[in-house]
């Protein structure tokens, strides 16, 4: 939904002093009353002119580059001597102006937290998803998809290969998890053990450590699948088709996988390279993933001829739980759907190749082993 930017020639924006800026202490060291940014736009009036930071994000701060550039950075990121923005007025009264009518009369009239309303029994739309996505794709924008382990149980691993085959992923982020699962289902056709019917095998315990002994024995992923050691599935299909991955670590990892990064700064670091690029997200089965990216990703999209929209977000769970948490933190345009994830997935792909077929468009084979081309 495309939105307008603020009438800056309004008496009360017009006449708004110029925001206030006041150097870090110390390295990493916010200096008293900074303004927390929101994921919402943030106008910061600067020589008498109303600006957009770059790279915006909640739970930071409007930095001041020597060169005039402006941004939003983490804490940490800081510098002595950089310049902050302090103030804590949304209003513009401050030279600080957060515009909050982006996001309806639902989720009220300022960034907040618990603010949140799901429930299974509201509707789910598959046909405007799928709109959504195709529109993604066709304009050459860059979704973010978050997955979990249950993807991957779920038995939805062709679906999501399908969807990176096709164009519709941008960057995959996920943990050590859904990596190991999806190549121990290539390697030896089960995840945790368990066949695709869902029965457990002599010794399957062990099989997703002997998957990833034969990926740390090639030294990546990537050179798994340039030996045919993975042959299908969606790490597969993340290198044959040239989709940027990060795999993030927790302390109950094992192996775990050679790519994956066990610095959560890094992580973080790395994660955010995608979400500063990001035109939509959708969060799969992932409760801890998908609040540390939605308390990443901007509630907005900046398009190259200057236009604002709403950043597309759809979180998926089995449980109203996670879906009101990612809310409850301050993701307002999320929107929940409360099923499981494979039913997710084979229903979305399934509206997704209707409007394929509609707009008279092609989809890739069906068979995630086949390699369609690079992005």
């Amino acid at each position: 939904m495309p939105f307008s930017r603020p009438d800056f020639k309004s008496p009360e924006l017009a006449s708004a002093p110029d925001a206030q800026f006041v150097a870090a202490p110390t390295d990493g060291v916010l200096p008293d009353g900074f303004f927390s940014t929101t994921n919402l736009p943030t106008y910061v009036r600067i020589k008498g002119e109303w600006r957009l930071p770059r790279e915006p994000r909640m739970d930071s701060a409007l930095v001041l580059d020597r060169d005039g550039s402006l941004w939003v950075k983490e804490g940490r990121r800081l510098r002595k001597g950089d310049l902050v923005a302090v103030g804590a007025a949304e209003d513009g009264t401050e030279g600080i102006f957060v515009q909050t009518d982006l996001i309806g009369a639902d989720a009220g009239d300022e960034f907040k937290f618990m603010t949140s309303e799901v429930s299974r029994e509201k509707p789910i739309d598959y046909a405007v998803m799928a709109q959504l996505l195709v529109d993604e794709r066709e304009r050459g924008g860059y979704p973010i998809w978050v997955t979990g382990p249950a993807l991957v149980h779920s038995r939805a691993r062709n679906d999501m290969s399908w969807f990176i085959a096709n164009g519709f992923v941008g960057a995959l982020l996920a943990g050590n998890a859904v990596a190991v699962h999806d190549i121990e289902a290539s390697i030896f056709g089960t995840t945790l053990g368990m066949t695709r019917t869902g029965e457990a095998t002599s010794g399957g315990h062990g099989l997703h450590m002997r998957a990833i002994n034969q990926v740390r024995a090639a030294g990546s992923i990537a050179n798994a699948v340039r030996q045919g050691i993975i042959k299908d599935g969606i790490m597969f299909s993340c290198v044959t088709h040239n989709v940027p991955f990060v795999l993030t670590g927790s302390i109950r990892d094992d192996g775990p996988l050679p790519d994956v990064i066990t610095d959560s700064i890094a992580g973080q670091d790395a994660m955010k390279r995608h979400t500063t690029q990001a035109t939509m997200a959708i969060l799969i089965a992932t409760a801890l993933h998908a609040i540390a990216t939605g308390n990443m990703l901007p509630a907005f999209v900046t398009e190259p001829n200057g236009t604002m929209r709403e950043l597309p977000t759809i979180c998926v769970d089995s449980s109203e739980f996670v879906v009101s948490k990612l809310k409850d933190r301050g993701t307002h345009q999320a929107f929940g759907v409360v099923t499981n994830a494979q039913d997710f997935m084979h229903i979305l792909r399934l509206y997704v190749e209707r409007e394929l077929d509609a707009r008279g468009l092609q989809s890739a084979p069906a068979s995630d082993s086949t390699v369609v081309g690079a992005r």
